[in-house]
């Protein structure tokens, strides 16, 4: 007797069985095909009666005729005549899809409101791309540790407060309107090659920050306690004289503490071409008129900080000064109160103000003669030419230079 194999069995059982549904799978195909011939012919006789019941001469030669219309009905006939030939009734495109609802139409979130418009304390070099808003990072001053010789301290272990949606490529500005009591808020910007300076810098001698006074000391290099301190850097915006973004400063804060942070951000964007998200915030205690220091975050955009990466709050101090940062007043530490030197606010402009032409090193933050000759030396990068008295460049934040003693 023949030993027969299941397995063998079984395969040809389902094969047979396969071979059975494909030709039951013809045959209805084949009764389809012939349903669908004799729907076309039954339409086109039942068209072709209409038209010869209707007059078809008569139509063409009286338009009014009172003739029962018979498009509709013809129009009808075979649209039922043809709908039946579909046998796939999924491809029959259904009302969600030729009638869009009401979730297509933009809604009125898509639309920019009033907020959403950049104000005129915002400049971006592409009017059609909002400016990001100017948030101030949380930050309490009690968090702050005092001052102890270094004119900065590193926050959040050197990481700005950046997230991943401030990330852009386009260069913006923005500065915040100033608060009731006249003081400057957060300033934000996407620093690139396009918005640096490319005119000579200007006066700013007619602002007046909170807490702004004239007065020197022989201590404080320059003489002058106080600069006019720009919050986002000239060399790195072309701001000027703008309220927004000018506060008062100690001659230490400006040069030991801003300055080199400042150097950083406009050296990398001039030798890259990338761009650098830079924010400087004031922080005052309660109502004071004097900023207790300025926080200072940035993080090169291209590159995701590989290039510059920080987060340091800069102190608005002077070694060997006693500041009142209520009233902006201040003496010399070793003589227990009484200002050295002059502070008339009625009239804070210095009383030397002979107009001269000045050479800026905006790298060293030196100023110069014109004959001098470490001018032929500067990178024409560098090279600023500034009209103006030898107080107001001062109060600027550049020093003197050495050799030619300006």
């Amino acid at each position: 007797m023949k030993f027969k194999n299941p397995i063998k069995e079984l395969r040809e059982r389902k094969a047979e069985e396969k071979r059975r549904q494909e030709e039951e799978k013809r045959r209805q195909e084949a009764e389809e095909k012939k349903k669908r011939k004799r729907l076309l012919i039954i339409s086109a006789g039942i068209l072709a009666a209409l038209l010869l019941i209707g007059g078809i001469g008569s139509l063409f030669e009286k338009p009014d005729s009172t003739l029962p219309d018979t498009s509709s009905q013809v129009e009808s006939l075979v649209s039922s005549s043809t709908a039946d030939l579909s046998t796939e009734p999924e491809e029959t495109p259904s009302s969600d899809t030729e009638k869009p609802s009401e979730t297509e139409k933009p809604s009125e979130t898509e639309k920019p409101s009033e907020t959403e418009k950049p104000d005129d304390s915002s400049k971006a070099t592409d009017s059609e791309t909002p400016t990001p808003p100017n948030v101030a990072p949380v930050i309490d001053l009690s968090s702050i540790p005092a001052y102890s010789g270094d004119p900065y301290v590193v926050v959040n272990n050197n990481v700005p407060g950046f997230t991943d949606a401030d990330l852009t490529t386009t260069s913006f500005e923005s500065y915040s309107s100033l608060d009731s009591l006249g003081r400057c808020g957060v300033a934000y910007a996407c620093v690139g090659q396009d918005i640096m300076p490319t005119e000579e810098r200007g006066s700013i001698g007619q602002v007046k920050p909170t807490g702004w006074h004239t007065v020197k000391y022989d201590i404080v290099d320059g003489k002058y306690l106080y600069n006019r301190c720009h919050l986002i850097g000239y060399q790195l915006s072309a701001e000027n004289a703008n309220t927004k973004n000018l506060i008062t400063g100690t001659r230490y804060l400006n040069v030991q503490g801003m300055l080199p942070f400042e150097n950083m951000v406009a050296d990398y964007v001039k030798e890259t071409n990338n761009h650098v998200l830079y924010r400087v915030t004031p922080l005052f205690d309660g109502n004071n008129l004097l900023a207790a220091g300025v926080l200072m975050e940035a993080l090169s955009v291209e590159d995701n900080g590989d290039g510059v990466c920080y987060n340091v709050f800069v102190y608005n101090v002077q070694p060997g000064i006693s500041i009142d940062y209520a009233t902006g007043d201040s003496s010399l530490l070793d003589q227990g109160g009484g200002s050295q030197g002059k502070d008339d606010n009625k009239n804070d402009e210095p009383q030397n103000s002979t107009t001269q032409t000045y050479i800026l090193n905006t790298n060293t933050h030196k100023f110069h003669l014109p004959s001098c000759s470490s001018v032929g030396q500067m990178s024409d990068k560098n090279k600023q030419e500034f009209t103006g008295s030898r107080e107001e460049v001062i109060a600027q934040g550049y020093e003197p230079c050495k050799k030619c003693n300006p």
